[in-house]
């Protein structure tokens, strides 16, 4: 699929929780290095943990570039990816998500927990309110993102949500029959992130 010119930024977000399976750890990977194989700029939450963390290590593998954005907290715990291309430490979340939207041409989302719904939710909506005009993709190898999909669907049956900004979400999700293939979703991913808005 021809896509955008090496200087696309995609923003991941994606867990960085300890403990999340395997597959999710090599998902992440798979993703960093096809950001580099596109000759893209990956940003991220600046994390060295978990999927955070194998997302940006996948991309540098890749001969890629990554930017990690990480509140000053997190740095003071020892969470940061000192090995970022650029990191740039901010005084609070709300900052991160600031620079992390400003720094992206378009915002991808793997599994993760409550950070990363919140993370989504705020560029979904900004996007649905013309607040940007970036595509938002949500990749879901085996179902974990079914049942949010699912009650935001059920929004709009019950008028607390109009069809359109819930069709502009972008999903590809992996074959439940089938163990998912990290590169094959990876592609299939940043293609969706690479396609214009209509």
């Amino acid at each position: 699929m021809a896509g955008p010119e090496p200087g696309f930024a995609v923003c991941v977000y994606c867990a960085s929780s300890d403990g999340v399976a395997p597959h999710y750890l090599d998902l992440a990977r798979e993703v960093g290095r096809a950001v580099a194989a596109r000759g893209w700029t990956l940003v991220s939450g600046g994390g060295r943990k978990s999927m955070m963390g194998a997302v940006a290590a996948g991309a540098r593998e890749a001969g890629g570039r990554t930017v990690g954005v990480i509140p000053r907290s997190m740095v003071e715990r020892e969470w940061a990816d000192h090995d970022s291309d650029e990191l740039l430490v901010v005084e609070s979340m709300r900052e991160r998500k600031q620079q992390m939207e400003d720094r992206a041409d378009a915002f991808l989302a793997l599994p993760g927990g409550i950070g990363t719904c919140e993370e989504l939710f705020e560029v979904w909506t900004a996007g649905s309110l013309g607040l940007h005009g970036k595509p938002v993709v949500l990749l879901d190898p085996d179902g974990h993102w079914d049942g949010l999909v699912d009650w935001v669907a059920g929004l709009a049956d019950r008028g607390f949500a109009s069809r359109g900004p819930i069709e502009r979400l972008r999903k590809v999700r992996g074959d439940d029959s089938a163990p998912a293939d990290p590169a094959g979703l990876a592609g299939a991913a940043l293609d969706e992130c690479a396609r214009p808005l209509t």
